[in-house]
């Protein structure tokens, strides 16, 4: 069960594209696991979206060529014409992004849907620690996948910007409590901690500075 998520400041941001774009990625890989941050982000979207039409059409009102465009000879509406303006949406084909899997040191994981279209550069091993690199231009931030053999932990350390992690697959715990998969972790200066696990696990990390052991 999905304990920790981002919060309705962050999701709002999401929704409005005020997110960086590296944060953006890792909130959208969080909100396809999570049944709960969906229905948050549909809401929200549903919100932004009358706030738009509203302002929108605020005022608007049709010429009269352009009301007579949609009148019959006898004074009412006609439907057939605005049919012919109006997209069937029984043609409309909906694209389903199949989910690609991944294996690491015996660990096999789906990647988020978000991750598709972006590079993943070679893993690289430092003990029971691989960490592969995401091809992701965002300015000081630094996206990674991150795996912890079983029984391997992180060094003690905390953070000098901020670090979010989003568990991808297995379990793993600290100082602050246990989290699983789908479990969304913000961190910053104010934290310290030991990640370790005992089952192993599969991260999705964006870091904005280095890490302070």
């Amino acid at each position: 069960m999905i304990k920790h998520h981002p919060n309705a400041a962050i999701l709002k941001d999401f929704v409005d594209g005020n997110l960086a774009d590296s944060v953006s990625l890792i909130v959208s890989s969080h909100v396809e696991l999570c049944e709960h941050c969906q229905k948050q982000v549909s809401m929200l979207t549903a919100q932004a979206a009358d706030s738009v039409f509203e302002s929108d059409t605020a005022g608007l009102k049709l010429s009269d060529s352009e009301m007579d465009a949609f009148l019959s000879d006898d004074g009412e509406f006609d439907f057939d014409a605005i049919d012919q303006i109006t997209a069937d949406l029984s043609q409309v084909v909906e694209v389903v992004v199949e989910a690609q899997q991944e294996t690491v040191s015996n660990t096999t994981f789906t990647i988020p849907r978000a991750l598709n279209s972006v590079a993943r550069k070679d893993w690289l091993n430092l003990g029971k620690i691989s960490r592969a690199r995401l091809d992701f231009d965002d300015e000081s931030h630094h996206t990674s996948l991150l795996h912890i053999d079983k029984d391997g932990q992180v060094p003690c350390h905390t953070h000098k910007g901020f670090e979010i992690t989003l568990l991808l697959e297995g379990s793993f715990e600290d100082e602050m409590g246990v989290y699983n998969k789908g479990d969304f972790i913000w961190l910053d200066g104010e934290h310290t901690h030991q990640p370790a696990t005992k089952e192993g696990c599969v991260c999705l990390t964006v870091s904005s500075d280095a890490l302070y052991f």
